[in-house]
C-alpha cells in the first residue's frame, strides 16, 4: 500500500513522501490517525493544496515539544525498590514504574514517550530517553535505590 505521509513519522519518512507501508499498517493506524492519505493523483493535489497549512502544524508541534524538553531534561527520579544485598532487584523497574515516579514529580510524560529497551534489574543510576516527538528527545535519570523488607510490612 502506497501513503502520502502527512507529517514526519520515526523510520518512515518525511511529510509529503510517498512511502510503501504494509496494508494493516495503513489501513489501522496511518490513515485513521490522519497521519497520512492514500497515494491517488486526488490525495496529492490535496496534499499539496494542504502543504503550508501542515508545515504550519507540523512546526508548532515541534516547538511544543522542545518547550516540554526543557522542563524535563536532567530531572532525577528516584524509585525505591526491595533489593538483595548485592545490588538485584527482586523483580525489575519497567515504563510503568518510571512513568508513576515521574507524575508524583509533576513532569508532563505520557506512557508512550518513555523509551526503555530492557527493564531495569538492579540498583544504580540509569539514563532513560524520553521521545517527545519524531524529532525531539531528552533524557531523565532515574535513581533506583533499595528499601528494607521491614518497611513493607507497614
Amino acid at each position: 500500500m502506497d501513503v502520502i505521509l502527512l507529517e514526519k513519522i520515526r523510520r518512515l519518512g518525511d511529510m509529503g513522501e510517498t512511502v510503501k507501508v504494509k496494508p494493516g499498517y495503513g489501513r489501522n493506524f496511518l490513515l485513521p490517525q490522519g497521519k497520512a492519505l492514500p497515494a491517488t493523483d486526488a490525495n496529492r493535489s490535496v496534499f499539496e493544496a494542504r502543504k503550508a497549512e501542515l508545515v504550519k502544524r507540523a512546526t508548532e508541534s515541534v516547538n511544543a515539544a522542545k518547550i516540554r524538553a526543557e522542563k524535563i531534561a536532567g530531572k532525577v527520579l528516584n524509585i525505591k525498590v526491595l533489593a538483595s544485598e548485592e545490588g538485584k532487584l527482586y523483580g525489575s523497574v519497567n515504563v510503568s514504574e518510571v512513568l508513576e515516579a515521574a507524575v508524583e514529580a509533576g513532569l508532563d510524560i505520557s506512557r508512550n514517550e518513555i523509551v526503555m529497551p530492557n527493564p531495569i534489574r538492579e540498583i544504580g543510576s540509569f539514563d532513560i530517553a524520553i521521545s517527545l516527538h519524531s524529532e525531539v528527545e531528552t533524557a531523565i535519570t532515574v535513581v533506583v535505590e533499595s528499601k528494607r523488607a521491614a518497611q513493607t510490612a507497614d
